[in-house]
């Protein structure tokens, strides 16, 4: 049996006598209306879920009140009966049921006609609820699985979902997860907040599970009164924590099909960013354990650096530097890997390894680059790499430079900069090497070597970059790395980096 509250609208009292008297003995709740107008009125103070509607009433057409139901959004979606005791013929119901009607009876009506045919119309209307209902959160689930699948990073994924999740079931939700360090955090609400937050100790297993908890598990939101809790859990992995989705057991349809399929979308979403939170992680840990722990001490010299990693959810790149004392010469190298990952990260050790070692070997840096240029056309064929490599000899300021693709050395002499134009093709592809560049480095001079995340913008020419970075060196503070840090700050500003940044700044006394 359904429960449901019905209008009957009659002018008739008798008529009105039975069909109240029928519709309440079948369970049904009954209000009454004798005119169309007062209908409709009705039909705006109080939740009905069907009309019983005579054709002919006193102040209008038994049809224009339906079509007024059917097309007035102020009514909602309502299903019609029709009920007539006159003569009528197939014109008649072929314009009720065409101006909306559900249904039409003809008295004589039997008792059990009326209620069988009540009962259809409204398993009929509540399917079709169901449906639209369901058709409406599928189309807001797969607008919030967007959303938690282009968010940066996991506080943002969740805090996507659980919004989108809001939208979806109307009324509060709670979204948890673990990051990749194993802290647990909730989001709830719309705008979401995020916060730390653990479930109660329960055991998932790998798949999907569907459970009902009591509001007190889940004291991280506010429910409403005598609200259960219908809880999805998804776990992907065995060595992966699950991810939960809590929404009011009230907002749910059988089986709770759209909270399961959003919790797994959110475990998907999770473990990628868990993924990629691991993975960046290793990355910088092997980028930082490749940089140099110390810069060695060279009478004559002042050597500053900085190495600042991209915002933290962008993938780690390749750029490294080296500063390095060979018998009476200091190596000085910058460089940047092609791409960002952690395989760009394990590239540039390698090149790095390389240089260390060739110009150990006393090659000058012209031959240096001509041999890591052949080793990685041998060893590392899909990569390409930019590096800058010279000599320094700190007693007389000599300088023997190379470059392959990299972005020229700004050379800063009596508050006077220039670029220095060590040219050559990048690492990694057949290509004739050009000569080296000699000059000399006199007392109070800096010259700094830099990588593109420095100057390079999507929104701006590279030209546009080398002249900030021009007017930000003309002064040199006499703390190198003091001098190396307002350039990054006056070149950057203060919006999150797109990719690393390495400098090198070197100084003759």
């Amino acid at each position: 049996m359904i429960a449901a509250t019905v209008l009957v609208v009659d002018d008739s009292a008798t008529k009105r006598y039975l069909l109240v008297s029928w519709l309440t003995r079948a369970g049904f709740t009954v209000l009454e209306a004798e005119t169309g107008g007062e209908a409709l009125t009705r039909l705006l103070e109080v939740e009905v879920n069907l009309v019983v509607l005579d054709v002919k009433l006193p102040d209008m057409s038994g049809f224009d009140v339906c079509e007024q139901i059917k097309t007035d959004q102020r009514y909602g979606v309502l299903p019609v009966i029709h009920v007539s005791a006159h003569a009528v013929d197939v014109n008649d119901r072929t314009q009720g049921l065409n101006r909306g009607a559900d249904a039409y009876l003809v008295e004589p009506i039997e008792p059990d006609e009326l209620i069988a045919t009540a009962h259809a119309v409204l398993r009929y209307y509540s399917a079709r609820q169901r449906a639209e209902l369901l058709a409406e959160r599928s189309l807001r689930l797969a607008e919030t699985t967007l959303a938690i699948n282009s968010a940066p990073t996991l506080p943002a994924l969740l805090a996507a979902a659980a919004e989108g999740a809001c939208d979806i079931f109307g009324g509060p939700v709670v979204v948890v997860a673990e990051t990749s360090e194993g802290e647990s955090l909730a989001a709830v609400g719309k705008p979401a907040s995020v916060r730390r937050w653990a479930v109660p100790g329960h055991r998932v297993a790998v798949g999907s599970l569907l459970r009902t908890d009591s509001p007190a598990d889940w004291n991280v939101a506010e429910w409403p009164p005598g609200e259960t809790v219908t809880v999805a859990a998804a776990r992907l992995r065995i060595d992966r924590p699950p991810v939960y989705v809590a929404a009011p057991g009230s907002s749910q349809t059988a089986g709770s099909p759209v909270l399961r399929q959003l919790s797994q979308a959110v475990a998907a979403a999770v473990e990628a960013q868990r993924s990629f939170d691991e993975e960046h992680r290793i990355a910088v840990t092997l980028q930082r354990s490749l940089l140099q722990a110390r810069l060695p001490e060279v009478p004559g010299l002042d050597l500053g650096v900085l190495y600042e990693p991209a915002g933290a959810q962008t993938e780690v790149g390749g750029d490294f530097y080296e500063l390095t004392v060979l018998n009476d010469r200091l190596l000085v190298a910058i460089g940047d890997v092609a791409g960002h990952s952690l395989h760009a990260a394990t590239v540039m050790a390698e090149i790095r390894h390389a240089v260390r070692a060739y110009a150990v070997e006393g090659h000058s840096p012209g031959a240096v680059l001509e041999l890591v240029n052949q080793f990685m056309r041998t060893v590392l064929p899909a990569d390409s790499a930019t590096l800058c490599l010279l000599t320094l000899e700190p007693e007389t300021g000599r300088i023997r430079m190379a470059g392959a693709g990299h972005l020229p050395p700004l050379l800063h002499v009596d508050g006077r900069v220039e670029f220095l134009q060590p040219r050559g093709p990048l690492l990694g592809i057949q290509a004739p090497r050009r000569d080296e560049l000699e000059l000399t480095l006199p007392p109070g001079g800096t010259l700094v070597l830099y990588t593109d995340g420095l100057i390079e913008r999507r929104d701006a020419d590279i030209d546009e970059g080398l002249r900030a970075l021009a007017a930000s060196a003309a002064e040199v503070e006499p703390d190198l790395d003091v001098f190396c840090r307002r350039l990054l700050t006056q070149l950057t500003g203060a919006r999150e980096q797109a990719d690393d940044i390495a400098v090198v700044a070197v100084r003759r006394r």
